[in-house]
């Protein structure tokens, strides 16, 4: 899965999306997926307007321009295919606009690192983005991971095992392993 580079980010659609492992706000560009986020609308719009500046428009899903619907319907489709386990990846475009660069570049080495139905520890995923003592910044920037559920920070666990630090909760996080678990 990879980011593109996109045109900048001018107007957001946001889409509350209730789940088996909690709700999600989805918001979507004309282009591509810029949150599945474990928090309320208005505090997606506050980190998209603190990462791409105020002129950015936010629009309901009844609003939404035909792009940013197209892109919405297709994060539901395969968050529900996901969650189904019919599917083990996502294929949706992503925007990673509202990412640090550490961030990003952690998030986006998380499926090539930890497969599907499969756990690794912080400081692992730390060791192989060459960064071997900066476990708990690697924990930060998975806390900070703006596409929760689609790339995967849920597959890191303590060094024991211990599922720590997800931002939908433990229970979510439990959730999501069992289903990849069972598919």
């Amino acid at each position: 899965m990879q980011s593109e580079a996109r045109a900048p980010v001018t107007s957001v659609a946001l889409a509350e999306e209730s789940t088996p492992c909690g709700r999600l706000v989805l918001a979507a560009t004309n282009e591509a997926l810029l949150a599945c986020a474990y928090d309320t609308a208005e505090a997606v719009c506050r980190r998209a307007t603190r990462a791409v500046g105020s002129g950015v428009e936010f629009r309901t899903e009844a609003d939404a321009a035909p792009g940013q619907l197209a892109v919405l319907t297709e994060a539901r489709d395969q968050l529900a295919a996901y969650l189904a386990g019919k599917v083990r990846s996502f294929s949706v475009p992503l925007d990673l606009s509202l990412a640090s660069a550490f961030t990003a570049q952690t998030v986006l080495a998380l499926e090539a690192f930890v497969p599907y139905g499969r756990t690794a520890t912080y400081g692992e995923l730390a060791a192989a983005l060459d960064r071997p003592r900066a476990a708990r910044a690697v924990g930060m920037a998975l806390g900070s991971n703006p596409l929760c559920v689609v790339l995967p920070c849920h597959r890191i666990v303590g060094a024991k095992g211990s599922l720590t630090g997800y931002a939908g909760g433990v229970a979510a996080k439990q959730y999501l392993l069992a289903t990849e678990a069972a598919a």
